[in-house]
């Protein structure tokens, strides 16, 4: 597991159609950063992963003041820490 990352220990959710991750593999893949996926937003959400149609979790995030990363900005996060 790969825990020097900004997502180590935080409470990641990701909505919308992801271009190069199912919902699985991106669960999957938070996993293995050391994340915790998260299945809806809440105040305790440190970063959303938006992909087409985000819809209400985009909404619910910006009231909230969350992190919302693009699926370019996450990988692009990824790639400086590996």
């Amino acid at each position: 597991m790969n825990t020097d990352n900004p997502f180590n220990g935080k409470t990641v959710v990701a909505t919308g159609k992801l271009e190069n991750y199912t919902r699985d593999g991106i669960q999957m893949k938070l996993l293995s950063l050391g994340a915790k996926p998260g299945g809806s937003v809440s105040k305790s959400t440190d970063f959303l992963i938006v992909g087409d149609k985000a819809g209400s979790k985009l909404a619910k995030a910006q009231s909230f003041g969350i992190t919302i990363l693009t699926e370019a900005e996450f990988e692009e996060l990824l790639a400086q820490v590996s």
